[in-house]
Parts: C-alpha cells; structure tokens; sequence
C-alpha cells in the first residue's frame, strides 16, 4: 500500500473516531496557550492543567508575568519538570513579547526567537491560536508515524516533512491532536498489541507486528 493510500485511509478512521479536537492544554488566549504548551515540555498535559490555574490567576499576560521575580515564577511551578529554567524563559518570554509590541503574532521567526520557544511550540501555537496550517510532531507523533510506516524519519524533522506530505494542508491542524488522541488511547509506547491496534493491526509491517514494538 502507498503511503498517500495509508494516509488516507488512517485519516478517515482518526475523523470517525475524533471528529472534535479540542485543545488538551486549558488556556484563555494565544498568549496562555503558548505558556502552557512551553511548560508542557517533558510533562504530562494533566500536571500543566493542574499548575496553570494559579499561574495565570497572578500571570496571564506578558506584562504581568514580566513583573515577577524568577523565583516567583518557579515556585508557581515548581511541580512541573525542569522547573527552575522554564520560570527563567517564562520572564525572558515575557520581555521578549513587550519589547516587540506587547502582543502574539503569527510569525514563525517571531515565535521561534522567544525564549523556551521551539519549532514545535510554534507550530502548536500558529495552528491552534492562529489557525495556520502547522504540523507539531512530538516524540509521541513520531513514534507513531513511524509504526504506521508514514515515515522513516531519524527524527521530529524529517517526520513533519514527511507528514505534510502525505495528508492534505487542510487537515494538518486537527490531525496532529488526533494522532496524539490515538496514542493515549490505542497506541502506547510500551506493552502494545500491534496486532489488536485498530491502525497498526494493519498499517504496521508484519516485522513489527511480530517484534511487538
């Protein structure tokens, strides 16, 4: 099977099975979303929604977030994994922001010159703020593609490129947060039955199958 056929027939069984895509990171506005997305680095998106709350009641805009001291910021979310460099990038973020007009705008070299901000923080934020076209590509989605044989890609790089290609730019935005969907529901990292996988069952090789990986 092609990988356009592949692709398109994952598509429709990701639209059946998850027809809305709701954002899992709580956020108010662009600007709360691009935090929670950057704190959501290397922690779960639960633990995110469970610290944010007071966060963005003391901060939810740069200028508020600018005012606090580093160590304000860190004790606010100190739960959350590398801490103590992600409250130092939440300050700079913020400065950042003001010095350029105060406000979020979609524009890729912007948001990847702001600090704690990675292409795929990027591209979460110009395709769920925005609504530009954008693909995120996690450790979680690359994994995926991988196992469904959508892309041979080294790494997250070369697995976006890959993605964009074989499904249609209109759909990009809500198919990156159904991969994801998949993934906690179906398709796990470990102790996975690829063979009872709704997709893998018959995306995957039959190798991979046997290997169970």
């Amino acid at each position: 099977m092609k990988r356009s056929e592949k692709a398109r027939r994952i598509g429709d069984q990701l639209d059946s099975l998850y027809p809305e895509t709701p954002i899992p990171l709580d956020h108010k506005d662009s600007y709360t979303l691009l935090v929670a997305v950057m704190l959501s680095a290397q922690t779960t998106d639960k633990k995110v929604n469970e610290v944010t709350p007071s966060l963005f009641d003391i901060a939810d805009s740069p200028e508020k977030m600018a005012r606090l001291e580093v160590e304000e910021i860190r004790s606010l979310i100190r739960e959350i994994g590398l801490a103590p460099t992600k409250a130092k990038n939440l300050k700079k973020m913020a400065e950042q922001i003001i010095d350029s007009g105060g406000e979020l705008y979609p524009d890729w070299d912007f948001l990847e010159s702001l600090a704690g901000v990675g292409h795929k923080t990027a591209s979460v934020v110009m395709a769920q703020a925005f609504g530009v076209p954008a693909f995120p590509v996690d450790t979680h989605i690359h994994r995926l593609a991988d196992r469904w044989g959508l892309s041979n890609g080294t790494n997250v790089v070369k697995t976006e490129r890959d993605l964009k290609k074989v499904f249609s730019r209109d759909t990009w935005n809500r198919r990156h947060l159904q991969i994801i969907y998949f993934g906690r529901e179906y398709c796990p990292a470990r102790n996975h039955d690829l063979s009872e996988c709704p997709i893998c069952s018959w995306a995957s090789t039959k190798k991979r199958i046997r290997q169970g990986r």
